[in-house]
């Protein structure tokens, strides 16, 4: 299997440079549950995008701080490549950004959060659980870092996961799946973000964050999952 990661974090502070870069989160990601697969990272936030990206088995859109609304002109290009990608029923994956990105292409609404800043782990009830997903537990603890979500789905979309009334990841036929949170980082990452953005999320959510992290994700469950998704939706 060879993926295409459309690497969409316009991160370039200090701080990124010093951790892993996305491209690099989501390969060891996917090879925790399927070490022979490939990767190829796109770096799309610069423009860079795949000369044809159906010559991958997949792809892969990564989380970010811009926001799917801001009309820059990359966003709208990876836009029209999710419209593509739907029509030829290509399988796609997309976190954070990427399923916020997903969900508007196909016709869904993105908002605020109500509440502001979701940070730190997150507990997701899921409400759909397809075959390939079977290594999910009913609650799916991931981290999170977003103040956006998605409003409305798409038509068709299938809710795949819920946290306080909210969604968060969705399924479309057997070639769309999305989170709103990141699967692809680790606990030393998450607990670094939290410090990096104390001042951004203030006191009262980032002593909750660090409170929350007394626990760990469900990375290994999610990969395999994620693993399987892509197979069956290839087959």
């Amino acid at each position: 299997m060879h993926l295409a990661i459309l690497m969409t974090n316009t991160d370039e502070s200090e701080f990124a440079q010093m951790h892993p870069k996305d491209g690099e989160k989501f390969t060891d990601l996917i090879q925790m549950a399927r070490p022979g697969w490939r990767t190829t990272v796109f770096s799309v936030k610069d423009g860079v995008f795949p000369q044809d990206l159906f010559e991958f088995n997949g792809a892969m859109i990564t989380g970010s701080p811009a926001s799917v609304r801001s009309g820059a002109p990359w966003v709208t290009q990876l836009l029209e490549l999710i419209r593509a990608a739907r029509s030829r029923q290509f399988p796609l994956f997309g976190a954070c950004f990427g399923h916020q990105a997903i969900a508007m292409a196909l016709g869904g609404s993105i908002n605020r959060n109500p509440d502001g800043w979701v940070h730190g782990l997150t507990r997701n009830q899921l409400l759909h659980r397809p075959e390939w997903a079977a290594p999910l537990p009913d609650e799916v603890k991931l981290y999170g870092s977003h103040c956006e979500c998605v409003r409305t789905l798409p038509d068709g979309a299938t809710p795949m996961s819920e946290r306080d009334g909210t969604n968060t990841g969705f399924t479309l036929a057997r070639h769309i799946f999305t989170t709103q949170h990141h699967p692809e980082m680790t606990h030393e990452f998450i607990i670094a973000l939290c410090d990096e953005m104390r001042d951004e999320l203030g006191p009262a959510v980032y002593a909750r964050a660090l409170d929350s992290l007394a626990e760990q994700s469900d990375q290994q469950a999610f990969a395999e999952s994620l693993a399987r998704f892509f197979e069956q939706a290839i087959t």
